[in-house]
């Protein structure tokens, strides 16, 4: 049985995805180099996001160094820019006519206040609007029996949305309960998309990850990690090895086993209840998730194709 101590690996023994093609966002480093690196060598064309075209050529050359024999693809998409979503998105689609996974996994965490491009709080515009634009103009492109996955976080429980001021434009500004409202997007993201995905044969999932020590918590000073790593102890949190995280993004991707359980929140490699330590009710709401789906359409000017 997968659990939390399954690496991506053994998640794919015995799987074949040769035919498959599988875009996999901010795979410059952490679990998404383990990700996109892992689908490779089991035989997915993998198309790997980067910010930049240089930034894009350097997770391309790192990957290939890991797999020489797999099949990896590169484009541009700045999550912090609608331009540059649009841009990138028409040329994977026109690229790869047929996408059979799409695996939201790029992020920032606990940044300070700052503005996307096109104004929206940092950490709400690029691990939610970015990802919600991109998926919304790839839709056309995913295919029957396909997934997409949205990189959640337990971090989800220091917020819920902030409806009426997701901008912090009013509220004071703190890292983590903007941190937490975009992964609680994420969440009912997933629910939103899986509905729509449903009718044509595909599923949608969150994962979170779990416990991994990577760049992503860079912006952090050293008090809110000890504070973090504390409350990991208190709960006797098991820190995870970075093929260990990716785990639960590749079970997401490519399990038969998860087929019917579209919407579902994957921790530890096995979808969860809400109301678990991990999983707050507020992220599992499905009106909330039709009310975000709808603010997230007004905000990028994005909408699902009919």
């Amino acid at each position: 049985m997968f659990g939390e101590r399954t690496t991506a690996d053994e998640i794919l023994k015995g799987r074949d995805l040769s035919g498959k093609t599988m875009v996999v966002t901010g795979a410059a480093a952490g679990i998404g180099v383990e990700t996109a690196r892992s689908l490779a060598a089991a035989g997915a064309k993998v198309v790997v996001t980067g910010r930049t075209p240089a930034r894009t050529e350097e997770s391309l050359r790192a990957l290939r160094a890991l797999a020489p024999q797999a099949s990896f693809e590169g484009a541009v998409v700045e999550l912090g820019s609608l331009a540059s979503v649009r841009a990138g998105a028409a040329d994977i689609a026109a690229r790869f006519p047929k996408i059979d996974v799409l695996i939201n996994n790029a992020g920032v965490m606990r940044t300070p206040f700052g503005k996307t491009e096109d104004g929206f709080e940092t950490q709400f515009g690029v691990n939610h609007l970015g990802h919600f634009a991109l998926t919304c103009l790839l839709a056309p492109n995913l295919a029957a029996g396909g997934r997409v996955v949205a990189l959640a976080s337990s971090g989800h429980r220091w917020s819920d949305v902030l409806w009426d001021d997701v901008n912090f434009e009013r509220t004071p500004y703190d890292p983590a309960v903007a941190y937490g409202q975009a992964k609680t997007a994420n969440m009912l993201f997933a629910i939103g998309l899986n509905r729509r995905l449903k009718p044509r044969g595909l599923e949608a999932f969150s994962v979170h990850p779990g416990a991994i020590h990577t760049d992503l918590g860079r912006y952090m000073s050293q008090e809110e990690r000890t504070s973090i790593e504390a409350e990991a102890a208190k709960f006797n949190v098991y820190w995870k090895s970075v093929p260990q995280g990716a785990a639960g993004s590749v079970r997401a991707a490519v399990d038969p086993e998860l087929d019917g359980l579209g919407g579902a929140y994957i921790v530890d490699c096995q979808p969860r209840e809400p109301g678990a330590p991990v999983y707050k009710s507020y992220a599992h709401d499905p009106e909330a998730a039709e009310r975000l789906w709808r603010i997230s359409e007004d905000m990028t000017g994005i909408v699902w194709p009919a």
